[in-house]
């Protein structure tokens, strides 16, 4: 589903990512680890089109989409969550979840002015739409909440959602469980999890929570300083000797 072929990317005389290749396949669960300054969130803007990579390519569906703006790569099925949340505090959950639908709407500016029929038909449509998505995170009940209000947990699961009302097939979420207490966490690998097998999303992810990690993931490729230094599954990972001295050695893994 997504390929991505020797990407670099300079920032003057500093290489973050250099030569990086990698395939997700559909319905998989991938997960993208290193320590910070690896490149991690450098590759997760290249492929959402914040960024145009120095030299390599991106591939999604066999369509190469490097250099596309994130607008178009929206459109194409590819939708992601950040690192630090952004939610519209002064917004509900609702009002957050419908901006994330806003590709979709039909309507123009002169009908939503002026309330014309198709401008309430669509409404009616997405906010079906929005509930469908929040009863399956769980989070119906805050749907006239302030976004902001809730706790740590539930406003990543906003996120999520939002980014779900974007309707991709490619789910990127960047350390989705941080921040997070246990139950929490676990609640999170339950979501990811039934994102695939219900929703049929494939999901590529930033994680630092090692137990997190290996109980959700498929495959994982390892970056430091930008380059890979491992690419398999979770439990072979946890035994690789670079990983170790680069990475692992420095983290608590049953954290």
């Amino acid at each position: 589903m997504l390929k991505v072929d020797k990407v670099t990317k300079k920032f003057g005389g500093v290489i973050a990512i250099k030569d990086v290749s990698f395939s997700v396949k559909p319905l998989e669960i991938f997960g993208l680890i290193g320590p910070n300054g690896a490149g991690k969130t450098t590759l997760f803007n290249i492929i959402t089109g914040v960024l145009k990579p120095t030299s390599g390519h991106v591939y999604f569906k066999d369509e190469e989409i490097t250099g596309l703006s994130p607008v178009d790569i929206v459109q194409r099925g590819i939708a992601r969550t950040f690192q630090n949340i952004r939610l519209f505090g002064s917004m509900s959950v609702l009002e957050n979840i419908l901006i994330g639908f806003h590709n979709h709407y039909k309507y123009n500016f002169f009908e939503a002015m002026f309330r014309f029929p198709r401008f309430f038909k669509e409404e009616k449509v997405y906010k079906e739409k929005a509930y469908e998505i929040l009863e399956f995170l769980n989070i119906a009940d805050y749907a006239h909440s302030p976004a902001t209000a809730l706790s740590y947990g539930n406003q990543r699961k906003v996120e999520i959602a939002r980014a779900l009302a974007t309707e991709p097939d490619l789910l990127l979420l960047d350390e989705p469980a941080a921040g997070m207490n246990p139950k929490e966490t676990e609640e999170l690998a339950e979501t990811v999890f039934r994102l695939r097998s219900e929703k049929e999303k494939t999901i590529l992810f930033i994680e630092h929570d090692m137990k997190f990690v290996q109980k959700i993931a498929d495959r994982v490729l390892v970056l430091d300083y930008g380059k890979t230094i491992f690419e398999g599954k979770p439990a072979d990972m946890m035994k690789d000797e670079k990983v170790i001295k680069a990475y692992l050695g420095d983290i608590d893994v049953e954290s």
